[in-house]
């Protein structure tokens, strides 16, 4: 199976100490032109993090901006064909899973199946006070919603009965077109990894490095298919150093990643650096982005070459009139 290389959506969430200044203003429309470009090119998928409202004591540690994926995602769906929609993550506390089937089915029908269905146990007791959500037993409460969703995502009249979630006799219309829509689990922790392993079909944890991701991937049995989606071992600098990149993005898969979901922002801050250089570079390799055995220069297909003007090139030009900075951070999904 061919590693994915996604990415980790700019502007729609700002890590406080790595994001681009351009993200500061870009709009709805810079983060189509890069949801285009990743979809031409034959990246696996896009995220959106949840969160309702952060307390103000959280904000260097976890930032201010959070843009609501069902929003977001309901915009790139209809700016784009192929490419993946994975919330990165839902708090499953803060929903009744027959509203998580609803509105994410919606989703799954107008993205013609792309869902992916990233989901959390949560952490912040602020937030589950703001709303009314019972914070105790949030983990048992979480495998059960995630029982309760996979009894009824995909399901017109679905029906389930747990400990925390009994429902039965309700239809739901739209729901989700696939047949078996993703459960990804996130977290920080071995129990993260186990609850994905038992009850999901992938495991996106955050603040985990590679190499202790692959120490617990040996305790635990995971099913054919199951997805580990980790960032790289190292930045990745595809542009001045497309060797080491290609070292770093095998020494993650060696880890045991399936996926791998580095950020833009870190390539967005060179706009002018060797851009004469990119496309010598990319002609030459061999990573497989998100497309078994193809560079993403190929997804458009064998015989078309650079010269042509794709839609990536009108991308281009259209993100060099906005910002010098958008237009590196294409160019680096490009290159």
């Amino acid at each position: 199976m061919a590693l994915k290389l996604s990415i980790g959506t700019p502007v729609v969430t700002m890590d406080p100490s790595a994001h681009a200044e351009w993200e500061e203003t870009a709009s709805i429309e810079d983060v189509a032109m890069i949801a285009e470009a990743a979809d031409r090119l034959g990246y696996h998928h896009l995220t959106c993090s949840e969160h309702i409202g952060l307390p103000a004591t959280e904000l260097a540690r976890r930032g201010s901006r959070y843009w609501d994926p069902l929003a977001t995602f309901g915009y790139l769906a209809a700016r784009t064909s192929r490419i993946r929609f994975t919330t990165l993550v839902l708090v499953l506390g803060y929903h009744h899973p027959l509203d998580i089937a609803k509105r994410y089915g919606t989703l799954d029908k107008v993205s013609n199946g792309r869902l992916i269905l990233g989901v959390g146990v949560g952490t912040l007791r602020e937030e589950f006070d703001l709303i009314g959500a019972p914070f105790d037993k949030r983990g048992a409460r979480a495998d059960d919603a995630l029982r309760a969703l996979r009894a009824s995502l995909s399901q017109p009249q679905p029906a389930y009965h747990g400990e925390f979630y009994d429902f039965e006799g309700f239809v739901i219309d739209p729901c989700a077109v696939q047949k078996r829509v993703p459960l990804w689990v996130g977290g920080r922790s071995l129990r993260s990894l186990r609850r994905a392993a038992t009850l999901a079909d992938g495991w996106c944890p955050f603040a985990v490095t590679p190499a202790r991701a692959a120490e617990w991937l040996q305790t635990v049995e995971v099913a054919d298919g199951f997805e580990v989606v980790l960032p790289p071992t190292a930045r990745l600098d595809p542009i001045e150093e497309p060797s080491r990149t290609q070292e770093i993005l095998a020494e993650t898969e060696a880890c045991g990643a399936t996926a791998q979901l580095p950020s833009l922002a870190a390539f967005a801050t060179d706009p002018l650096g060797s851009i004469s250089r990119r496309s010598r570079h990319s002609r030459g390799s061999t990573l497989r982005w998100g497309c078994p055995n193809r560079h993403p220069l190929q997804a458009r297909g064998a015989s078309e070459s650079l010269d042509e003007k794709p839609l990536w090139h009108q991308a281009l030009v259209l993100s060099s009139q906005r910002s010098p900075s958008l237009l590196a951070c294409i160019r680096w999904l490009i290159c």
